[in-house]
């Protein structure tokens, strides 16, 4: 079960549609999730509820449709996604998470040096 901190796949699918042009309706991230898969309108409406009672999002009201607008900036709440991850999954450890990432090829040489610039910057 996810953290309060945390997203459900689904309630993160929505929420990467809502973050992306900063307020949507339900209409525009059911058609948004529609050209990727199958899903019922009543199921996005249903979801985008709890992530207002979550506090993820917050309603304002519309002509007819309500709009809804992130309250959490996406990077913060995959920043407390991953560090949720690394703490259950590595026991807190992120090196472990590199080297599997390195291993399974999911990191390029590009990728590890753009990593390093960046510890080396916020240091």
């Amino acid at each position: 079960m996810p953290t309060p901190h945390t997203l459900t796949p689904l309630e993160l699918e929505i929420m990467k549609v809502v973050w992306e042009p900063g307020r949507a309706t339900v209409r525009d991230v059911y058609e948004a999730l529609l050209r990727r898969r199958k899903i019922a309108y009543t199921t996005v409406l249903t979801m985008m509820k709890i992530l207002e009672q979550k506090k993820f999002l917050k309603r304002a009201g519309g002509e007819r449709a309500h709009v809804y607008q992130p309250t959490r900036a996406k990077r913060k709440v995959v920043g407390a996604m991953v560090k949720e991850f690394v703490g259950r999954v590595f026991d807190g450890a992120a090196e472990p998470l590199l080297v599997h990432l390195v291993r399974d090829g999911q990191l390029s040489e590009e990728d590890l040096e753009r990593i390093a610039r960046a510890v080396r910057e916020g240091e």
